[in-house]
């Protein structure tokens, strides 16, 4: 009696069962998706202005690929400002902001309206709109001004550079049935120490079908990081430190125009 190789007996059963031929499955099966950020490991010292940080991977060439960096969401506040009087203009009102990243950057190469539908940007927090959504603001007075307060917080943000939706270069390079992206993004000198996620999404037809994660990690170094841990667990010794660093300035500012008055 004959008996059926494994391997023919699995052919037979994914015909039988459309598995082979089902092109749901076969597209699938194409979409893969990596993500790496180089210089995922940034160092804050005496000379640091700023970094860059670069997102590449392979993706689906029938994909588009939006890239979110952010950090962990945290509380913030926005001092409204207002006139007292109908004189002095001052703090009128703290407004709470909840749920909100410290650094949230967003970029694709297309408008992210126009290749994802608002329920799936809402879902993943992509762009300004999804963040509004996403975010809560606490002590306002008027809900009809939430929108104006939100544009207010995001301006706020993306003065201090820590803030950016855009649509800038992200270069694709095909290779066959797959393809690599690369994009370049300026690191703030504003943004804080911790760790960050890179997110990346492929988008097709509206929907995200595939994610991929990396990270980039911000810490302080030598001079920096001591100041900075002496200030936040010994204060007194950094007040001291910071007295005889302003005497020590001081005094040499004091010898140097000395001498250049001196001179004439």
């Amino acid at each position: 009696m004959n008996i059926l190789p494994r391997n023919t007996l699995y052919i037979f059963f994914m015909i039988l069962t459309g598995a082979v031929f089902d092109p749901a499955i076969q597209e699938e099966a194409l979409a893969e998706l990596t993500a790496r950020a180089n210089h995922d490991h940034i160092t804050i010292d005496t000379f640091y202005h700023g970094s860059s940080v670069s997102v590449r991977g392979e993706c689906d060439p029938r994909t588009d690929v939006v890239i979110k960096i952010t950090s962990p969401e945290k509380s913030s506040t926005l001092k409204q400002k207002g006139k007292v009087g109908g004189l002095l203009w001052m703090n009128t009102a703290e407004l709470e902001f909840e749920n909100t990243p410290a650094l949230y950057f967003v970029r694709s190469a297309e408008k992210i309206d126009e290749i994802l539908d608002e329920q799936e940007a809402n879902k993943h927090v992509l762009g300004y709109k999804a963040l509004e959504h996403h975010i809560s603001i606490g002590n306002i007075q008027d809900e009809s001004k939430k929108d104006k307060w939100f544009q207010e917080f995001v301006k706020f943000n993306e003065t201090k550079h820590v803030y950016r939706q855009d649509n800038e270069k992200i270069e694709y390079t095909g290779i066959r049935n797959k393809r690599t992206y690369y994009t370049l993004f300026d690191w703030p000198y504003e943004a804080q120490p911790g760790e960050y996620s890179v997110e990346v999404y492929a988008v097709r037809d509206g929907k995200v079908i595939e994610t991929a994660h990396s990270s980039v990690l911000v810490e302080q170094a030598g001079t920096v990081k001591f100041l900075a841990s002496t200030a936040r667990n010994r204060s007194a010794l950094y007040g001291t430190i910071s007295i005889v660093v302003a005497l020590v300035s001081g005094f040499g500012t004091g010898i140097v125009v000395k001498s250049r008055g001196g001179a004439h």
